[in-house]
């Protein structure tokens, strides 16, 4: 028997994308994001998620995707990257999709612009693709690094 690829399934802007199902903790709905000073563009802020102070990325602005307005649909997927737990802002998250091995492929070569390198494969359906992210590289020690340290300051400010 074949084992499955499950993946989690989410849009950003008209695109599909695909991380694997064992990446992700949970998804919620967007709260209310405290902003953090000094810190890039994609870095939202910080949520309090159920006690614990979560870094919150605009995965749209990670990977340059132009536009896109904040409402209802958008979800966070809080995974954990590198013993990092981080939530990823999506568009939306629209399903849990079993792979076959054989309808992944890697990229095509002719793809090499920004981001290419984050993207593991792509997943064949019927009518449509998903492109497969590994969200190691999606966030690099750089990123982790700041994200651990406004992590660790938040954490202080809300234990005194």
């Amino acid at each position: 028997m074949v084992k499955k690829n499950q993946v989690v399934r989410f849009i950003l802007g008209k695109e599909s994308f695909g991380v694997d199902i064992e990446k992700v903790q949970e998804i919620v709905t967007v709260p209310e994001i405290t902003r953090v000073p000094d810190t890039p563009d994609f870095l939202e802020g910080i949520i309090n998620l159920r006690g614990k102070i979560v870094s919150v990325i605009d995965l749209r602005k990670r990977l340059r995707f132009n536009g896109g307005q904040r409402d209802k649909k958008n979800r966070i997927l809080v995974t954990e990257v590198e013993g990092k737990v981080v939530g990823l802002i999506v568009d939306e998250v629209s399903e849990v999709l079993k792979l076959n091995p054989d309808s992944i492929e890697p990229p095509p070569e002719i793809v090499n612009s920004v981001g290419a390198e984050y993207i593991t494969g792509v997943g064949k359906l019927e009518d449509r693709i998903i492109l497969l992210l590994d969200l190691g590289k999606v966030l690099d020690a750089k990123d982790l690094g700041m994200i651990g340290s406004h992590e660790t300051f938040a954490d202080a400010a809300v234990n005194q």
